[in-house]
């Protein structure tokens, strides 16, 4: 893809994806399955970036990995119009994107912000009344949701996350449903054993297929890339080239948005924690190691999973550098919305990140996949071509990515594919 024209963020992203899986393993003493929308948490973050000013702004653009907002606003417009566009009308994927603000009626945005999150993230703005009606606000904001994710998600605010003092709620919704390029046969799906981290095994169904494979061996790990269905034509026959070239977009118009899974599998069975290093190494890592052309598989197995995570993140951007606007003494978000001083000029009311709430939802079976993520952010005043085989019967790390702009739109990693949590919980 050409610098400076599309998402030139998909570096940044896929580094913010490898910390995020390393903070959302919770613990390596006590981990779990775990899938997050990286895509979801850049867009929202990047909301909350739009209002902000000073050493606020300088940390989120830090997180996010971005040189100003002017950067971040044109990833943004990217990623709506192209990355994450619908193709469910061509027979391609099913996706929606939508951003939404929510403010107290009694604490008005400034225009400019309204004016900029409307133009690079098509974001709907809605005045409520947190002040007086905040239980009926955060369910309002909930249903918002569950409309955005095709109630694959039906709520992201628990009870008493929203009161009389929250000023403003910041939230991104990504749905995604689509169909293998060539789905698995269901007669031959078979229950198999899969080993677990700690030397124990658990039953699960395995999809097995005898076709061939978008699969690439590598020192101590596999890949597999798994196109969704497409239309444009010859989409997975070789992965696109364009993000690294630096022709001109009037030469080469811009293709068709292109998704793939991709999982990566260790070798060895207790192997997956030293793999995820290895991605994390270098942002171009997860691209530089997706496979380009099919082989002939011998054995093949994947489990069926559905895997999801529901948790606030506000530790966890803690721990990655993003402390001042958590900070009533410290944020700067005036160009969301201006301090409220009193008569004489003090300082009375201050926005401030309260919390950030991130959930997701994969599953993975025979006909394909379907994904839900939404980030919410609340703000409150404060004072080789040989047969190879790919058993994926021990834990491995999976990505769903668009291809044409390299943007991670889903994450994870799958330890146990018979266990499905959804408890909200915080990650320290």
């Amino acid at each position: 893809m050409a610098r400076g024209r599309g998402f030139t963020g998909s570096d940044a992203l896929t580094a913010l994806t490898h910390r995020l899986a390393d903070q959302l393993s919770v613990t390596r003493e006590n981990p779990s399955n775990v899938a997050f929308s990286p895509l979801s948490i850049y867009s929202a973050l990047s909301l909350v970036a739009a209002g902000a000013r000073g050493g606020t702004l300088d940390e989120l653009l830090a997180v996010l990995g971005a040189s100003s907002r002017d950067e971040l606003a044109a990833n943004g417009r990217f990623v709506v119009e192209h990355a994450l566009a619908d193709r469910s009308p061509s027979g391609g994927p099913r996706v929606a994107f939508a951003s939404g603000v929510w403010h107290d009626a009694g604490r008005a945005l400034e225009p400019a912000y309204r004016e900029a999150v409307v133009a690079s993230y098509l974001a709907e703005i809605r005045a409520v009344d947190f002040r007086n009606k905040a239980e009926e606000s955060r369910e309002e904001i909930n249903k918002w949701v569950a409309a955005a994710t095709g109630k694959l998600i039906d709520s992201i605010l628990p009870p008493e996350s929203v009161s009389e003092d929250t000023a403003v709620v910041l939230a991104n919704a990504i749905y995604f449903k689509g169909k293998w390029e060539t789905p698995f046969k269901k007669k031959n799906t078979k229950v198999e054993r899969f080993y677990l981290l700690d030397g124990t095994a658990v039953d699960a169904p395995m999809m097995r297929t005898g076709r061939s494979q978008y699969v690439e061996e590598h020192d101590g790990f596999k890949v597999l890339r798994l196109p969704y269905g497409s239309q444009d034509p010859g989409a997975s026959k070789k992965r696109p080239r364009s993000r690294q070239s630096g022709t001109s977009s009037r030469d080469n118009p811009a293709p068709l948005p292109r998704y793939s899974m991709c999982v990566f599998l260790p070798d060895a069975r207790d192997g997956l924690w030293d793999l995820v290093g290895k991605i994390a190494s270098s942002p171009s890592f997860l691209r530089d190691h997706l496979p380009e052309y099919e082989v002939d598989v011998d054995e093949f197995r994947l489990p069926k999973f559905k895997v999801s995570f529901y948790g606030k993140l506000s530790c966890v951007l803690r721990d990655m550098g993003l402390v001042a606007a958590f900070k009533a003494d410290k944020a700067d978000l005036t160009d969301m919305a201006p301090d409220v001083e009193d008569a004489s000029g003090e300082l009375i009311k201050r926005l401030v990140l309260k919390d950030v709430f991130h959930r997701a939802v994969v599953e993975v079976n025979e006909e394909g996949t379907e994904a839900a993520a939404v980030t919410v952010c609340e703000e409150e005043d404060e004072s080789a071509c040989q047969p190879v085989d790919f058993i994926a019967d021990h834990p491995f790390a999976f990505f769903v990515i668009e291809e044409v702009s390299g943007a991670v739109v889903f994450a994870g990693h799958v330890l146990d594919p018979t266990k499905h949590q959804d408890t909200l919980h915080d990650v320290d």
